[in-house]
This record gives C-alpha cells, sequence and structure tokens, in this order.
C-alpha cells in the first residue's frame, strides 16, 4: 500500500529509490512537516507514482522544493552468510565490513536495513559481487523484507 509523503521534486520520477534519514535542522517550522516526516528513519523506498496537478512547495532543504508523490517500501539488496540462505528463511548480515573498496561493500553494509537487524530472505541472486572476501566469509547475495 502506497503512501503519500512530499519529497524533493529533483527525486520525484517514479522508479527513484532512496534511504528517508529523518528530520533535518532546516524542518523546524515547516507548514508541511507533519507531510514530509511521515516516513520511517532509515528506511529504502520507491516513489511509485507522482501525484497529478500537485503543488511546488517551498523547501527550507530541497532548491527546487517539494512535491507530493506515493512511495512504498521495497526490498534491499544485501549479502548475508550462506549457511541456511534460502528464500523465506531469516537472515542477519555478517557484520561491518572495513574494506570499503570492495564491489561488494555496499551489499555488505546496505543502506535502509540496520546491521544488527534480522529480516526475511524474500529472493536468492546467487553469487557476492566480489571475487574474493576479505574477511573470509560465505555469503550469498539476496533480496532481504525490511519490514523483519
Amino acid at each position: 500500500m502506497p503512501t503519500v509523503s512530499l519529497i524533493g521534486d529533483r527525486l520525484a520520477e517514479p522508479g527513484t529509490e532512496f534511504v528517508y534519514e529523518g528530520e533535518a535542522d532546516a524542518c523546524a517550522g515547516c507548514p508541511y512537516r507533519n507531510q514530509c516526516l511521515n516516513l520511517e528513519d532509515g528506511r529504502r523506498y520507491r516513489v511509485t507514482d507522482v501525484r497529478e496537478n500537485a503543488q511546488l512547495l517551498e523547501c527550507a532543504l530541497h532548491d527546487r522544493g517539494v512535491r507530493a508523490v506515493e512511495v512504498e517500501p521495497v526490498t534491499v539488496r544485501a549479502n548475508v552468510p550462506s549457511k541456511a540462505s534460502f528464500a523465506g528463511s531469516k537472515a542477519t548480515l555478517a557484520g561491518p565490513c572495513p574494506y570499503v573498496e570492495c564491489p561488494s561493500h555496499a551489499y555488505c553494509e546496505p543502506d535502509g536495513i540496520d546491521l544488527d537487524g534480522e529480516y526475511r530472505i524474500t529472493g536468492i541472486r546467487g553469487d557476492p559481487p566480489h571475487e574474493v572476501c576479505h574477511l573470509d566469509r560465505s555469503l550469498t547475495h539476496v533480496d532481504l523484507d525490511p519490514e523483519g
């Protein structure tokens, strides 16, 4: 079920994904803050629709203003320990990784989910994008449901 929210006009395109980071200092006193601040902090969302004839509203944070859109939470691609990784099972991330240059780093520490959380695997993508894990972890590339 989509949620109506306000996001920056530059992001207001169907298919755009973003991680909602919560309230900024510039939001204090804004008359539209209840419409903007209605998403879950740290959660990944996708714009599903831009409201037709929606007024462009001034915003202290977004240079071109904000616009009404429909958004929905999306699954998060991640690398999880291979042991017992199958669609429908619960998984946790393997933990932090200091190798930020690794092609898998964004999947070992993905935006939109908590490193300590447990999440249901909704799909298996296969092998991670790296050739060698420098921490010698056996990982599988999956889609996780951020709802748990």
